[in-house]
């Protein structure tokens, strides 16, 4: 029996280890709109992690409690083995650096280059890259790795929709991220471009070994992405599980999510 308590313990203990994101009773209100009512939620090392909710359902909320923008009414945060609402300024920036946002717009400067655009995070987190003389070679890799070295020396307004995306998830990867959030990845994409997004996503998680927090309402990139899913409703992880589990469970709640 000892035995078997210990091992019961030394996996548990492995698990926890495993944990990148930590989220526990998570409550938010403003006023009497009571945005998230005790929402959980567990991300793991190198996995692919979809949430789904309506609009204002809460999803920009807990990301923002995820990353300190927003203090939560109550609860439990914790990234990366640190509890968010205990760091100070200079803690959390310096967990940000290790956490990649690629935005809904892809937020990039149109006043600089694509190059200036992949360099702006380099100098805001020196400590964490420490002295670069050349940053070219960075610059370069992330490209690369998006399939858009060319575009280098263009001007945001030169690209199309799909490309913004790309350059904008270059820009998240030069800091070399542990984990990714991504704010609706495919939002706005053709079809198309949708899907070669969401298989770079697939070939950046491969190959770096990120943990990523995906938020989308594209039914068609959850199937793809997501290895787990999470179902936001009145504010709580109202559904999780598969995919599959999900998508063909006969809760009316969850039904209405992958009807089209």
């Amino acid at each position: 029996m000892a035995t078997k308590e210990k091992t019961i313990r030394e996996d548990t203990m492995a698990e926890e280890k495993d944990v990148v994101i930590k989220i526990r009773d998570l409550r938010k209100s403003f006023g009497e709109n009571h945005v998230l009512n005790g929402f959980n939620m567990t991300l793991h090392k190198g996995e692919n992690l979809v949430v789904m909710g309506k609009s204002g359902s809460g999803k920009s909320v807990m990301i923002k409690c995820l990353v300190g923008l927003m203090t939560p009414d109550s609860g439990y945060v914790e990234v990366l083995g640190k509890e968010i609402n205990t760091l100070n300024q200079q803690h959390l920036d310096e967990l940000r650096s290790d956490i990649g946002f690629l935005f809904q717009g892809s937020a990039l400067y149109d006043s600089m280059t694509v190059r200036e655009n992949l360099e702006f995070p380099m100098r805001r987190h020196k400590e964490k890259l420490g002295v670069v003389s050349d940053t070219m070679p960075l610059v370069l890799e992330a490209l690369e790795n998006v399939g858009l070295a060319h575009t280098m020396e263009l001007m945001p307004a030169e690209l199309s929709g799909g490309m913004k995306r790309r350059v904008a998830l270059a820009r998240t990867l030069i800091l070399k991220p542990k984990v990714i959030l991504y704010d609706e990845p495919t939002s706005g994409l053709d079809p198309i471009t949708s899907k070669e997004i969401i298989e770079l996503m697939r070939s950046i998680q491969q190959k770096y070994g990120t943990s990523s927090l995906i938020i989308t309402h594209d039914v068609d990139c959850a199937r793809v992405i997501s290895e787990k899913m999470i179902l936001l409703v009145d504010g709580i992880n109202y559904a999780e599980g598969s995919f599959v589990d999900l998508s063909t469970s006969k809760d009316p709640k969850v039904e209405a999510f992958f009807k089209k």
